[in-house]
């Protein structure tokens, strides 16, 4: 048991310090070292991985890639950015934890030379991170902070107030990458990867622009990771003017490995309906949709066809608005499609017409919404035909464009339920649109339709107002 493993030699003395000092501590849970001992007695003689045989430069990425994990859990505990990042900068031992998991869970991976994806870290991080949490629940950051020691039990009863930020060690590692990238070698060489990304079309200052929010792109291999991506995406169609708009908005792209992650998330989304021939605009419009697990895209589709959503519905919605992968089902999704239907609006209708309504706040963007047009004095009856017939209603500003559009809409000479029959009013532009075509009516002396005078051809509408105007002239004339 005391053989070398991911935490130092000294670090397993723990396991044979009781538990309770003369001060009174919580004790540690032994779950938290069963990575540990079993990856300790597995390792040396028997040929398995260890952190010594690893080469620097890929455990430097894989440490990286471990405290990106920790910290989006840390923040989905509801964590500030502040706080997760100084629990990151406290937390070195345990990162060191976390990685020699990785090696004891892919211990065959090491021993064939194949460097683990984004998504192989994430799925072998997280559940372990969750056990941890649930066992521990609001003391996690402690256990954290304090591996291995266990955490006293006074910190709990009696948390002293969080320190003063100092200058981050995380800043100093987000230096050493945007380092990594951006300086050349003894022989005046920039690393293959950075001249590559150059030769795409990536500026500099893009690439250190990434490696600040995403330091383990700057420890990505040319062949093992980015060239192959790269190629893929321009096999798929993409413009090679796209890649770096692509890589900017979604480095993790480069990590996920193509024959065991993308090709096969592709080709699942492709069953329930995804346009192959559309990938190219998918990927670039939202990159990141290929690296959600398939466990997420399955959750939201789930929940989905649960709307009473058809498969060739989910199909759509998948391609022409991939980022509703992102929204939580529980928190986001399903909140908002409970709030739709208690207006008795028919929400797979909506998701059908508006799937980007729901990614919606409820309480800073709906419901504000809502009160603005009962307020002016249309029944929730009205609200519910005018979302139903027009599903990007709740997609506008208040301030920007409902407010404005409504305040000329007073000027026109229509009653208030034109708009409930024609709630697509505010969907057209008010200075290029609304206000033109109504001043050029009204210079005709006629009147038409609101949905005439906005929603026809140029063509058409100056047909229709020749047409009325014809229709007046015999009544003129009499008069």
């Amino acid at each position: 048991m005391r053989a070398f493993c991911a935490v130092r030699v000294s670090q397993l003395s723990l396991l044979s310090r009781p538990l309770f000092s003369s001060r009174v501590q919580l004790s540690f849970p032994v779950k938290l070292f069963s990575c540990q001992a079993k990856y300790a007695a597995d390792s040396g003689l028997d040929g398995s991985v260890s952190l010594r045989v690893v080469s620097p430069t890929l455990l430097a990425a894989e440490k990286e890639e471990a405290k990106a994990v920790l910290t989006l859990f840390l923040k989905k505990q509801g964590l500030s950015n502040t706080v997760a990042a100084r629990t990151i900068n406290k937390s070195d031992l345990f990162i060191e934890h976390l990685v020699s998991r990785l090696h004891y869970v892919h211990k065959s991976r090491y021993l064939v030379g194949r460097e683990l994806t984004t998504l192989e870290i994430r799925d072998a991080l997280i559940p372990y991170l969750e056990s941890l949490l649930k066992e521990h629940g609001n003391i996690l950051v402690d256990v954290v902070e304090n591996f291995p020691d266990p955490p006293l039990k006074e910190k709990v009863v009696a948390p002293s107030p969080p320190p003063l930020p100092s200058p981050s060690s995380l800043d100093n590692k987000k230096l050493k990458a945007v380092s990594r990238v951006s300086q050349a070698n003894p022989a005046g060489k920039l690393p293959p990867h950075i001249v590559y990304l150059l030769e795409l079309g990536m500026t500099l200052e893009q690439i250190k622009g990434i490696t600040r929010r995403f330091p383990a792109f700057a420890y990505y291999s040319l062949e093992g990771k980015i060239k192959p991506v790269v190629e893929f995406l321009l096999d798929l169609g993409v413009p090679k003017n796209e890649i770096p708009t692509i890589l900017n908005k979604r480095p993790q792209l480069c990590g996920i490995s193509l024959s065991e992650n993308l090709i096969p998330t592709m080709t699942f989304l492709e069953n329930l309906g995804v346009d192959k021939k559309r990938w190219a605009k998918v990927i670039y419009r939202f990159p990141a949709f290929l690296t959600y697990s398939r466990q997420k895209v399955k959750a939201t589709v789930d929940f989905l066809y649960e709307m009473g959503l058809s498969e060739k519905s989910i199909g759509k919605i998948l391609t022409h608005c991939p980022n509703i992968i992102s929204y939580s089902v529980e928190d986001k999704l399903r909140p908002t499609a409970e709030y739709f239907h208690s207006m008795g609006v028919d929400v797979a209708v909506l998701f059908h017409r508006s799937p980007q309504t729901f990614g919606l706040s409820i309480e800073a963007h709906l419901k504000p919404i809502t009160e603005f047009f009962l307020e002016r004095g249309y029944s929730m009856e009205d609200v519910k035909t005018m979302i139903s017939r027009y599903g990007a209603l709740y997609t506008f500003s208040l301030a920007e464009n409902l407010i404005p559009k409504w305040d000329f809409f007073l000027t026109m000479d229509y009653p208030q339920s034109e708009l409930i029959k024609f709630p697509q009013y505010f969907g057209y532009s008010l200075e290029e649109r609304i206000k033109p075509r109504y001043a050029h009516m009204k210079e005709c002396g006629v009147h038409l339709l609101l949905n005439q005078v906005l929603s026809l051809s140029a063509r058409d509408f100056e047909k229709a107002l020749t047409k009325k105007m014809g229709k007046a002239l015999p009544d003129d004339a009499e008069a």
